[in-house]
């Protein structure tokens, strides 16, 4: 596949909130014609692999060579169903692949994750580490995220199955969820609460989180989820935490009734930021790379309903600016990653999803 170059130029685009001019980039397109595409992941020689929600991945070669992996799971395809994220981690043997999914019947499904090696195209010795151990009988909020602890574990998020919410209160139910793991999918040591379901819990009233990230800098780790009629929101997520879903909330039902009276409530965390009307976040990086220094620990967030990307300066603990930016993609934005050379990568949603590199020459 031939790669299309946009033109390398300066913007400065509507600022939600001041910020400093955006930096010089260039935006290069690595692949389209792709299938609701849900998440892009490195691998060390330079190639991709990229998730399709109807239950592929993808092995995307530099040239932009698209190859369909064997050896995947079967997922319940329906709905927001279907394959989520994925995950690399370079082994002594090769490469290691998490793949997060929905599994399960239309009567009980849940999030899982399947783990294999990858060799050649196919992934091998794959299992399931995670499944959520509470099943639900709709095909919606699944959160799906992944991301590595620093200390050999994995965080995942599970959504409130849209009819499930007080779900999210209850540490019997994994349902609207951050869990943690250890890589070969037992409980991690140190997790804040016991009991047969509640053991992989790490924080909970979650709605639906689609995005989820580790400042490599201090180890803080940061989701954001969709709120329902606004109330979207970002958090910075502690152990044992109660993030406040469905008790509190700055959204509304989509009809338009309360779920809720109360923004802040006893018991519960407050959001470093919230969108009222909701952007439908989706997709989560903090910047630390090489290529733009002056991004250094910013934030960047895709929106799904405003189909752009948002860069939010981060500082103290507070989100201090906020700005649409790279208006050239006027796309459902379903993921973004920061690549190991420091460059961005897009990922937009649709039938005709793409993989949009952000780098400099």
């Amino acid at each position: 596949m031939s790669i299309r170059r946009y033109l390398k130029q300066t913007v400065c685009v509507f600022a939600l909130l001041s910020v400093p001019v955006l930096a010089d980039y260039e935006l290069t397109e690595l692949a389209s014609d792709l299938d609701h595409p849900w998440s892009i992941a490195f691998l060390a020689n330079g190639d991709y692999l990229v998730t399709e929600r109807s239950g592929k991945l993808l092995h995307l070669a530099k040239n932009g060579t698209k190859t369909s992996l064997n050896g995947v799971p079967d997922t319940y395809f329906a709905g927001q169903g279907g394959f989520f994220d994925v995950l690399t981690q370079a082994t002594d043997g090769g490469t290691r692949v998490y793949l997060s999914y929905a599994k399960g019947t239309p009567d009980g499904n849940s999030t899982a994750i399947y783990a294999a090696d990858l060799v050649d195209m196919e992934l091998k010795n794959g299992r399931d580490i995670f499944w959520a151990k509470t099943l639900k009988d709709t095909p919606q909020h699944y959160g799906g995220r992944m991301v590595f602890g620093q200390d050999d574990t994995l965080f995942i998020t599970t959504g409130d199955g849209f009819d499930y919410r007080e779900s999210a209160q209850d540490k019997r139910s994994e349902l609207g969820k951050v869990l943690r793991i250890k890589l070969d999918g037992s409980v991690a040591d140190g997790n804040p609460f016991k009991g047969e379901l509640s053991e992989r819990i790490w924080s909970y009233g979650h709605r639906n989180p689609q995005g989820l990230a580790i400042d490599s800098a201090d180890g803080n780790l940061y989701l954001h989820e969709h709120g329902p009629k606004g109330g979207d929101e970002i958090n910075r997520i502690e152990r044992g935490n109660n993030y406040g879903w469905p008790l509190a909330t700055y959204g509304v039902n989509y009809s338009g009734a309360r779920v809720s009276p109360y923004t802040e409530y006893p018991g519960t965390q407050q959001p470093i930021h919230y969108w009222t009307p909701s952007i439908g976040p989706s997709g989560f990086a903090i910047y630390r790379g090489d290529m733009f220094p002056e991004w250094q620990g910013d934030l960047f967030v895709g929106a799904l309903v405003d189909r752009e990307v948002r860069r939010l300066v981060l500082k103290d603990g507070r989100i201090t600016s906020e700005k649409s930016v790279f208006p050239e993609i006027r796309e459902r934005v379903r993921d973004i990653r920061v690549g190991p050379k420091g460059a961005l990568y897009i990922v937009t949603d649709g039938a005709n999803g793409r993989i949009i590199k952000v780098s400099k020459d």
